[in-house]
């Protein structure tokens, strides 16, 4: 992603004060950021605010010789990898619509041949308005790209469409675009996230830590390389990741069910999930009443889900280890027939569970054992992606 451009445009939206958590989600993500700001957009929010962000000049002027691209208008529309405007207002989508490039960021989005993506920003009666949904339409016969506007309440004091997209979901399907040309593009990758629930009862269940945080970053990681990517996840407390197929599941029963579906066409399994192996054979129909004595359940052994979905080309299974960590990962590696094993170490202060790092080891099925040093699951999750790139350019 470091070499990717995005043109950020800035209107004149109440809601441009948003732009710079964007800008800045968008360049810790490694995208090079260049702003173009309306003339309205500049009474809201400063461009100083965008520079030191971004690190980049802002652009509010086509004539501007400050900044090198700026120099000729179309030059940033040459450069762009993606133009994404956030917010959008009702007149800049209009004057998109119609072909009118009378500022520097209406000649940029003429000029261009990349990709846009526009999150519009406005009071409802704007949005609803004829005009305004007619030159969506026609924006969007043309290939343009829509996030939002979402529901909820707006700046002028009422409630309505015309709300500013969540920035993790812009941020999502922008980078999802970016990733159409990753090294992961066209590749179909499913991933299994957090932990299963196995009923006792109506209120209680047999449970793990799991958090899906490592699942979930795989997931996104994989997004943003191009994959086609279906999560299979677990109960979880994580906001569902934009760009990508998920299927909610709670037991290990559903799990499994889930998996074989979206792997009928898969080029790789990442089963990041914590399966529960034991699940009570008779779950009571109505609450259990505390005793006097002990509670005796009898647990059987839940299905097996790497064990069970074996026609994937690629399949990656996680061993979490409270001692002998590499000799319990090889006998997984082996028991399974995978391609790789991401192992960790959990229990004491290090453990990964609901953590934003993890300590792993990888083992492959041709014999490398490669031990990581503490990354943040993202970091994580690339190099992982790495080795599955590899694994299915190999193949």
């Amino acid at each position: 992603m470091a070499e990717r451009k995005v043109v950020l445009g800035v209107t004149g939206s109440i809601a441009a004060y948003k732009a710079v958590d964007l800008a800045s989600k968008l360049t810790q993500a490694g995208v090079a950021v260049h702003t173009v700001m309306t003339e309205s957009a500049t009474k809201l929010v400063g461009p100083a605010s965008f520079r030191a962000i971004t690190g980049h000049a802002v652009s509010t002027d086509m004539f501007e010789l400050t900044n090198p691209f700026a120099i000729e208008h179309v030059s940033l529309a040459e450069v762009a990898d993606l133009i994404l405007i956030a917010p959008a207002t009702a007149n800049v989508i209009a004057k998109i619509a119609c072909g009118i490039a009378d500022d520097l960021l209406t000649c940029t989005v003429l000029a261009t041949r990349a990709p846009v993506l526009i999150a519009p920003a406005m009071h409802t009666a704007m949005w609803e308005n004829p005009a305004t949904q007619q030159n969506v339409r026609t924006l969007r016969e043309r290939g343009i790209g829509f996030v939002g506007p979402a529901v909820g309440r707006l700046a002028s004091g009422g409630y309505g469409e015309g709300r500013f997209a969540p920035v993790v979901e812009i941020l999502a399907e922008a980078l999802r675009i970016l990733g159409r040309s990753g090294d992961l593009a066209g590749r179909r990758i499913v991933v299994t996230a957090a932990g299963t629930r196995e009923p006792i009862d109506p209120v209680r269940f047999l449970g793990n830590r799991s958090s899906g945080k490592m699942g979930f970053a795989v997931a996104e990681a994989a997004r943003d390389r191009g994959a086609t990517v279906t999560l299979v996840a677990g109960p979880t407390q994580l906001a569902k990741p934009s760009g990508v197929d998920i299927v909610s599941v709670e037991s290990a029963s559903e799990m499994l069910e889930a998996v074989r579906a979206a792997c009928g066409d898969a080029e790789a399994l990442i089963m990041s999930a914590a399966v529960a192996d034991y699940a009570p054979v008779s779950p009571a129909s109505e609450k259990l009443k505390k005793g006097d004595g002990a509670l005796d359940l009898k647990l059987a052994r839940t299905a097996d889900v790497l064990d069970a979905v074996r026609d994937v080309p690629v399949r990656v299974g996680f061993a979490a280890e409270t001692e002998n960590l590499v000799d319990n990962a090889l006998k997984k590696l082996d028991a399974k027939g995978l391609d790789l094993v991401v192992a960790n170490a959990v229990g004491g202060e290090e453990s990964p569970f609901g953590a934003e790092t993890n300590a792993a080891t990888l083992l492959s099925a041709s014999g490398e054992i490669e031990e990581l040093p503490r990354l943040s699951k993202r970091e994580l999750a690339e190099r992982i992606l790495n080795r599955v790139r590899d694994l299915l350019d190999a193949r």
